[in-house]
């Protein structure tokens, strides 16, 4: 997968100070899986390195101006034509998602400061390339980088992520009624532990593909998938979906094993294991009695088991 990311992220000395923000997770763990793209609005638009520190400024949190902290030099207009012209590139690139510089009043997410005239921080709002790059592909999973030190939100993150890169595969190479079928049943259970009210909208224009247009179908399909996986799998939801998996065993699993099973999700359930472990122990089952339409649910493995990602949430 190909994924936006702030260039300094990466280890680049391009901020204003001529300095980095390495960090070392996306760059050495999670650049294992995904190829990074770098962009740095301010150097591409033409500053340089080291140039003067810059800060949003403005009563409209919509579209503050960004302006140099000392010489008050108004950047606006000028990094405005830039992100409108690079944001028509990035169309090309068939960007999977976008890590932000978090703070940066070019690429921070959200929680960047805007300043009054006067110079105090008076409200919050995002930094204008990322702001425009939210607008321009709304359904792009994004995050800022100081967020992902949350296990909870890098591991739904990345999640997304893995998702995002299935669906845009299968509109690329399938795009089929059969085919969002059979995507929509492999994402059920991963669906499940994001938003359950959303995945029953989902299962009700699959099963009614043949009274909309393919494509319509396609689109709002598209549209709920995206935001089902921007709401964050919760413990409660993570238990129901155990339960639901443990219930293809009911014929299967000796009172044993069964026994095993339920202390296990309820370990999970009272905080004292994390996710990993019921889900190996599922893992084990669906193996042992060779429980094919398991096997195929992504919701076991959403991605790498090498990033860890399950040992913390």
């Amino acid at each position: 997968m190909k994924v936006g990311i702030s260039s300094c992220l990466l280890g680049n000395e391009v901020r204003y100070d001529g300095q980095h923000k390495l960090s070392r997770f996306l760059r050495d763990e999670l650049g294992k899986y995904v190829e990074w793209y770098p962009v740095c609005p301010e150097v591409e638009c033409g500053l340089p390195i080291p140039r003067e520190a810059m800060r949003l400024v403005g009563d409209d949190p919509r579209r503050p101006r960004l302006l140099t902290v000392n010489s008050k030099r108004d950047l606006t207009q000028k990094m405005e034509k830039f992100v409108e012209k690079r944001l028509d590139q990035l169309e090309g690139e068939d960007l999977r998602g976008f890590v932000f510089k978090a703070k940066s009043p070019t690429s921070g997410m959200g929680g960047v400061k805007i300043y009054t005239e006067e110079g105090m921080p008076s409200r919050r709002g995002s930094g204008i390339f990322a702001r425009e790059f939210m607008k321009r592909f709304p359904y792009l999973p994004v995050e800022d980088e100081g967020r992902l030190h949350d296990a909870g939100i890098r591991e739904n993150f990345i999640e997304r992520l893995y998702v995002c890169g299935r669906w845009k595969t299968f509109l690329e190479k399938d795009g089929s009624v059969a085919g969002l079928m059979k995507f929509h049943a492999a994402h059920k259970y991963l669906l499940m532990a994001h938003a359950p009210d959303i995945l029953r909208q989902m299962g009700r224009i699959v099963a009614g593909t043949e009274k909309h247009t393919l494509q319509n179908a396609l689109s709002e399909y598209g549209e709920l998938l995206a935001g089902a996986m921007k709401r964050r799998a919760t413990v409660k939801k993570h238990v129901n979906v155990l339960q639901h998996i443990m219930g293809y065993f009911k014929k299967q699993l000796t009172q044993d094993e069964k026994q095993e099973l339920l202390e296990v999700i309820n370990k999970y359930a009272g905080g004292y294991v994390p996710l990993i472990v019921p889900v190996v122990l599922l893992q084990h089952y669906i193996r042992k009695y060779d429980e094919t339409y398991l096997k195929g649910q992504h919701y076991l493995q959403p991605h790498p088991d090498e990033l860890k990602l399950r040992n913390h949430v």
